[in-house]
């Protein structure tokens, strides 16, 4: 074989991403249960007997307050989403090879971003 470029990683390279992607995915599901436990404590703050002037006030930012949680809860979701799918990739052993160039995507790429799909090379493109 005289191309000497891989083609794929190694199964002990795998393993490495593998043990990367979930502790990454603990985290995300760590902070993914934190912003629940949030939105359904959203009085926390003490503000019950706050006088009514300020109530619709305190409801205008409890509810910017509310979007703002949901929204990274969701930004959340779909990191876990794109770690799962990562980890199938491990497993089909189609790990960390670029959907655009069917090259490798650089090692210190992948430890940034797991679950990424592209090569910097690809990502550049899209720009």
């Amino acid at each position: 074989m005289e191309n000497n470029e891989k083609t794929r990683y190694s199964d002990a390279e795998l393993q490495e991403f593998k043990e990367l992607i979930l502790d990454k995915m603990r985290i995300a599901k760590e902070e993914l249960a934190s912003l629940a436990q949030s939105l359904s404590n959203p009085n926390l703050n003490g503000t019950d007997d706050t006088a009514g002037t300020y109530k619709t006030l305190e409801d205008g930012s409890a509810t910017l307050e509310k979007e703002q949680i949901n929204q990274l809860a969701a930004r959340q979701k779909k990191f876990i989403e794109n770690l799962e799918a990562a980890l199938v990739r491990i497993e089909n052993k189609t790990y960390g090879i670029c959907r655009e160039t069917g090259k490798l995507i650089q090692k210190e790429r992948l430890r940034a971003v797991p679950h990424t799909t592209l090569s910097m090379e690809a990502k550049m493109k899209q720009y």
